[in-house]
């Protein structure tokens, strides 16, 4: 028996009832049914559970900072780098064009400021319409739910919570909603709106509407037009599938979708939406860039980015400070001179070809601060894969950088130069310096007592022979002459003054050596560019720095870099140094080459065995430079410059002054036209003359005994051959200069021994106990 009409009716009103509750409900999901007690007895949970469930969930989410990308920025401000690992950057809600926000209300939540967390009347209409399109037209969930569901979803840092974020489960629907009452409670709609704005991803690798606005635009938010806002809100709901850069047909038509909408609800007119419907997108991609390879400077870049993750104040781990970099929105204040960039990166790019066997390289450094101004090298650090190119940076020191160094040629004997005048010798003073010299190594003084090793040293000019003074030994760069000097000096000071002076020595054992004053111990540019520059800073030392100050998202600063500058050296003996190393670029090597600057300028030249690398390194009173090219396969490894093609020129033999110095020169050149005119200063008469010692009365004594009494007074004793005297065969006849003259700390004397023949005209007395100053054997 069938059952009555009207009661037939009853029931199918019932189940459409239900069928649009299970349809909301499935749409809404338990949000509406947590609040709505017979939906959720369509789903099967009870009311009680639903209850209980909401009041065991935190009552507030706590907002973390949103991750900001970090820049770089020059002294000027310019911007050279960015570093991220999601694309944002906050602004304030007035940061907004007013377009953009009503665009992103009108249709995402257009009761926004009339509804609290959940706006139910404006999700069953959403339904309606959406089915009525056949298709996700407008959203259901409201501005505060999305965010809420934003936050999850970025403050989730490990496996399990990003799962618990995105999982379609009642329990994660639960506590957004939770949560999106929490948010309407305590904070204001413009707040909501404000962090939903920066939080949200508008694709292609960009987060938040200021950096969407400059990543499509080329513009900031709040100069967002119509057209501009109406796409960026149409982005949202689906930021991959409208990615206007992937599928601008999709875009456009998401773009028209917002601007009707903003026409129905009355925002803009009719007329308003259909001039702005027939405009096309308007795109003016600008592309993000991350991280060093597309900096303006990527090997400065990558520099101050490893020096800035060796400091533990910015974390206790490098992962930490790595993530606090990518993620704390800082402004980090670097000391690069962009100008100085940029002629070294076109003068190393002149002289050395990114594919050829070498790497060329150039570090600039200004003496009394240590500021890094310049980085360049060779071979380039780009995006796109091309020979020749490389990540490793070369340039500065293994701690920061991917090389252990390049040995430093004759660049190293400043290191003795200062010394000896230090202990002051006189820059008179002279030493014969023969073509080759073999010199026991026991009989360089070391740290503590002589260097232990029972080898002989071989000595080798490529410069010539002669007598020479510090002047002239140092410019002509001559290595039996700097050898000598070295016995003088000893290794143990030279070695601590390098390291004084920013070198970083290690390996005593390996580095400390006789052969230290030709550059045996592996150094990077950058070392020598800071040991050049506390000479010319007047013996000033100020450790080298790429970065100056941090400051955070709000322009705050968290963390300055002072100077961190000693005095290393007295200013007469740096005064001194430079007034001989002056002479290479006015008289010697520097001038031959043809790369002295139109003000004072100073430098040294540096090859090493083989000629497998070439240096030099110059300074003005205000800037200090190192050049280098080294010989170098497609592997890195050390190979011989000789024979080698450096950007279209052969090179038959690589030198210093040839090879490196021009390198130099070009970019010096173009960088002096903005550098202070300034001069060095004069060394005093006292330290040019160095320290007056009366010479001993060494007349009578034995060889051996005349040379400890001239050693203990300070004094360097060479013995000549016999000459005809009266004093007894085997003692001193006389010295030069004589016993009881006066001669600078430091200087040599030439011991003269007697035959025993008196000369001619002399009767066969002994007259032996003048010493007779200057003369020589007859």
């Amino acid at each position: 028996m069938s059952e009555p009409r009207d009661e037939r009716l009853s029931a199918g009103r019932v189940a459409s009832h239900l069928a649009v509750m299970v349809a909301v409900a499935a749409i809404l999901g338990v949000v509406v049914a947590g609040l709505a007690i017979p939906f959720a007895g369509v789903l099967g949970v009870g009311a009680r559970n639903v209850a209980k469930a909401m009041d065991n969930l935190p009552a507030e989410l706590e907002t973390d900072p949103l991750p900001q990308r970090t820049k770089l920025i020059d002294a000027a401000g310019n911007t050279i780098a960015t570093f991220y690992d999601e694309n944002r950057v906050n602004v304030s809600l007035d940061q907004v064009s007013r377009t953009m926000i009503e665009s992103i209300i009108s249709i995402e939540d257009a009761r926004f400021y009339q509804h609290g967390a959940l706006d139910l009347k404006g999700t069953v209409r959403a339904l309606v319409t959406n089915q009525a399109n056949s298709g996700v037209v407008q959203g259901g969930s409201s501005i505060t739910q999305q965010m809420v569901k934003m936050t999850l979803q970025t403050q989730a840092h490990t496996k399990a919570e990003r799962a618990a974020a995105t999982e379609d489960t009642y329990a994660r629907k639960l506590k957004e909603l939770r949560y999106a009452i929490a948010f309407e409670q305590k904070h204001s709609k413009d707040w909501i709106l404000e962090r939903y704005l920066n939080i949200a991803y508008f694709g292609d690798g960009t987060y938040g509407i200021q950096s969407a606005a400059r990543h499509y635009f080329g513009v900031n938010a709040k100069n967002l037009n119509l057209r501009q806002s109406a796409m960026l809100a149409g982005l949202v709901k689906n930021p991959s599938g409208y990615d206007p850069t992937n599928s601008p047909d999709r875009a456009l038509e998401r773009r028209n979708v917002v601007l009707d909408r903003m026409a129905q609800l009355n925002v803009i007119t009719r007329e308003k939406a259909d001039k702005a419907k027939e405009m096309k997108l308007g795109l003016h991609v600008v592309p993000a860039k991350n991280g060093c390879v597309n900096s303006q400077a990527p090997f400065f870049c990558d520099y101050a980015w490893n020096y800035l993750l060796a400091d533990p104040s910015l974390g206790k781990t490098v992962g930490q400070r790595r993530r606090t970099l990518k993620s704390g929105g800082l402004t980090i204040q670097t000391t690069i001179d962009l100008r100085d960039q940029r002629a070294a990166d076109e003068s190393v790019g002149n002289h050395v070809a990114p594919t050829d066997q070498a790497i060329g390289a150039l570090a600039m450094v200004e003496p009394g601060t240590g500021d890094v101004k310049a980085v360049a090298q060779s071979r380039p650090m780009g995006s796109i894969k091309k020979d020749g190119q490389t990540y490793l940076n070369y340039v500065v020191p293994s701690k920061y950088g991917d090389s252990a160094g390049f040995q430093a040629g004759s660049t190293f004997k400043i290191f003795v130069l200062a010394s000896a005048i230090n202990n002051g010798t006189s820059l008179n003073t002279t030493i014969a310096s023969p073509q080759t010299k073999d010199i026991p190594m026991s009989d360089f003084p070391d740290c503590d007592g002589n260097f232990a090793s029972t080898d002989v040293w071989n000595v080798n000019n490529s410069t010539g022979e002669g007598t020479f003074n510090l002047y002239t030994g140092t410019q002509n760069s001559v290595n039996t002459f700097f050898a000598q000097l070295e016995e003088r000096t000893g290794l143990c000071q030279p070695f601590k003054l390098a390291k004084s002076m920013g070198i970083e020595l290690t390996d005593p054992d390996r580095e400390r050596v006789p052969s230290f004053t030709l550059g045996v111990p592996n150094v990077s540019p950058l070392e020598m560019a800071e040991a050049y520059a506390t000479v010319a800073a007047r013996g000033l030392h100020c450790s080298s720095r790429p970065v100056t100050a941090i400051l955070d998202s709000e322009g705050r600063t968290l963390k300055e870099y002072p100077k961190d500058c000693k005095q290393v050296m007295p200013k007469g003996t740096a005064d001194a140094v430079n007034d001989i190393l002056r002479g290479v670029q006015e008289t010697g090597f520097g001038a031959q080459a043809g790369i002295a600057l139109d003000q004072p300028s100073a430098g040294k030249t540096g090859t090493i065995n083989d000629n497998m690398a070439v240096w030099f390194c110059g300074y003005t009173p205000n800037l200090a430079t190192a050049s280098m090219i080294a010989g170098a396969n497609s592997l890195g490894q050390p190979i011989t410059l000789n024979g080698q093609t450096l950007a279209g020129q052969y090179v038959v033999s690589a030198h210093g002054s040839t090879t490196a110095g021009p390198m130099w020169g070009d970019a010096m050149k173009k960088i002096s036209a903005w550098l202070p005119d300034e001069d060095f200063v004069t060394p005093a008469s006292d330290i040019v003359n160095g320290v007056q010692v009366s010479v001993p009365s060494t007349s009578g004594m034995s060889v051996d005994q005349a040379e400890s009494t001239l050693e203990d007074a300070g004094f360097y004793p060479t013995v000549s051959s016999p000459v005809n005297s009266g004093s007894s065969e085997g003692t001193v006849a006389y010295t030069s200069p004589s016993g009881g003259s006066y001669a600078s700390k430091g200087s040599s004397v030439t011991i003269y021994p007697s035959n025993g023949r008196p000369p001619r005209g002399h009767g066969g007395g002994g007259g032996g106990g003048q010493d007779h100053g200057g003369r020589g054997g007859r």
